[in-house]
């Protein structure tokens, strides 16, 4: 395994690889990685010759409050364990190599951004203005740095691998978008990087997402209720778990607008507050 910090020094290195009729295979991260992010880079294995994998906290992604100066940075541990899961290249950049000069003027860093309409603006979109883009932005100039045959993201964040899809498709990018199934703690909790701000009573508690899900997913296949009373009954559950919920919404798996009931393929999407931690979850079923 080899680490880069430059775009320079990743081009060369794929550069040779290619050389040699090599497929490149990519998974994307802002670090702190967990065996959620290892079964991304474990998928990547499987459908190509070469594996990159970025570290890169991306601070366009974060809005004014969030916790961009706060988000763990581990990048021994993630090389480490990046190591053990057979990784090939791993490019761990600078904000000022990613962005030339979002140093010096970072409320409007002076780049182009690359925004996917309607898919955004609803579930995380509503409640994190400006954060898709800040998404979008950087996987696109990602893929034009490592430029990859394949592309690996975790269903977990549902809406933004539907977002990267239609980026994807809209802009003809050439590469395949692969997207890998939830991995889940013992009690059904989705691993996430910020899992790591929960104390184990509270990762406990917070399991409570997934259970009301599988809640209204089994509500839906098998006594068909309307959506409206899932959502309404889904929210009062989390609420009265202590939660502060932004959303629970039953939506068109395809285009995330608000499902109807001719719709057959749907997505269950939450987002809840457990004191400040924001977790997101989702379910998909077929009726």
């Amino acid at each position: 395994m080899i680490i880069v910090k430059t775009i320079a020094e990743l081009q060369d290195a794929l550069f040779q690889q290619r050389q040699q009729a090599k497929t490149i295979g990519f998974v994307p991260t802002m670090g702190n990685l967990h065996h959620g992010h290892l079964s991304l880079v474990d998928k990547a294995k499987e459908v190509a010759d070469i594996v990159v994998v970025s570290l890169f906290v991306n601070p366009t992604q974060f809005g004014p409050n969030e916790d961009f100066d706060s988000y763990p940075r581990t990048f021994e541990a993630d090389c480490e364990k990046l190591h053990n899961h057979n990784t090939d290249i791993v490019f761990a950049p600078s904000v000022e190599e990613v962005y030339p000069g979002f140093a010096q003027n970072k409320t409007q860093p002076n780049l182009t951004k690359v925004h996917v309409a309607e898919l955004g603006k609803d579930h995380c979109g509503a409640a994190r203005p400006g954060h898709f883009d800040g998404v979008t932005t950087i996987v696109s100039k990602l893929f034009n740095m490592v430029r990859p045959d394949f592309a690996v993201f975790g269903q977990k964040d549902f809406q933004q691998l539907a977002i990267i899809r239609r980026m994807v498709q809209d802009l003809n990018i050439p590469v395949t978008i692969i997207g890998a199934p939830i991995l889940r703690e013992e009690n059904g909790l989705a691993m996430s990087s910020r899992n790591g701000y929960l104390s184990q009573e509270q990762k406990d508690q917070a399991a409570g997402i997934h259970r009301v899900l599988t809640w209204a997913k089994e509500q839906l296949i098998t006594h068909k209720l309307s959506f409206d009373s899932v959502e309404q009954s889904a929210v009062e559950q989390l609420t009265n778990q202590g939660f502060r919920v932004d959303y629970f919404n039953v939506s068109n798996a395809d285009t995330l607008q608000v499902a109807e009931v001719s719709d057959k393929k749907l997505v269950i999407l939450a987002a809840a507050y457990l004191g400040k931690v924001r977790l997101i979850d989702n379910v998909t079923l077929t009726i």
